[in-house]
């Protein structure tokens, strides 16, 4: 039996669990397992794998996509460029391949963990097909560890953005800041803050609305409720909308590929 999981704290609904099972369903794999760990601190992962050593992959969430690095034998660059890791693939290793590796006494585990974010090809894949040469400019909402891969596809694209955030630093401006100006500079309006996620689904970024057009594509990484009342609101003034699912369904089936090659990494 293979089994896979999610690690994160609280655990209090799974997107990949259940997308997890209805594809093992559905492609009739009766020897895979797709299980929560809620796991409060990242110090017991070491734990956590020993208890379970028939893991193969863990997927990773809040809070540890970023504590989780410092476990890891190996950091695809993407990845290490984004700090932020969401998805390991696990692997047994003998002391003979962990002395070829040079790990021997690093990690401390006769285990291999190799750490990647797949948000990033999610997100970038489910934008890609909506953007026009209106879209050079970007405002990204809220600048916590959900805008970490958004901030680093923008990169990739050569999309210039503005960090949108409560609280003023070097690298953002306040929701307060923003101008009609501003918006219409501003074609691509990315959300990645927590705010409008059900049951709160009568919460939005607090951006000037008024100023959104049909020129405008509204993209927000939240998937519950399907239509926010931030994407609602885009929808009302004529702008293309993207709510986050294809990006966790992207993102779960290049976990499931990565899980799934055995490329032994240098």
């Amino acid at each position: 039996m293979k089994h896979f999981g999610l690690i994160g704290f609280p655990l209090t609904h799974s997107f990949s669990k259940k997308y997890f099972e209805k594809k093992f369903a559905d492609k009739k794999i009766t020897d895979h397992e797709y299980k929560l760990f809620p796991l409060e601190h990242i110090t017991g992962l070491q734990a956590l794998l020993h208890e379970h050593p028939h893991l193969c992959g863990l997927n990773v969430t809040i809070p540890h996509k970023i504590s989780v690095m410092k476990y890891l034998d190996w950091v695809n660059p993407d990845a290490r460029e984004v700090g932020a890791v969401n998805c390991i693939r696990i692997s047994n290793e003998s002391p003979v391949m962990a002395a070829f590796n040079g790990e021997v006494g690093v990690k401390g585990h006769d285990f291999r963990l190799e750490g990647f974010n797949t948000d990033i090809y999610g997100f970038e894949m489910s934008l890609k097909p909506l953007l026009t040469s209106s879209h050079e400019k970007a405002l990204v909402l809220g600048n916590g560890g959900g805008a970490r891969a958004v901030k680093y596809v923008l990169d990739q694209l050569n999309i210039e953005y503005t960090i949108v955030a409560r609280k003023h630093t070097d690298e953002s401006i306040l929701f307060s800041e923003l101008t009609q100006e501003i918006m219409d500079e501003h074609k691509l309006i990315i959300n990645t803050t927590p705010l409008g996620t059900s049951p709160n689904v009568h919460e939005c970024p607090p951006i000037p609305y008024e100023f959104i057009t049909n020129e405008h594509l509204l993209y927000d990484v939240i998937y519950n409720p399907e239509v926010s009342l931030f994407l609602q609101k885009g929808l009302e003034a004529g702008a293309t909308i993207k709510n986050g699912y294809e990006m966790l369904v992207l993102q779960a089936e290049k976990s499931w590929e990565i899980w799934g090659s055995k490329t032994i990494h240098p």
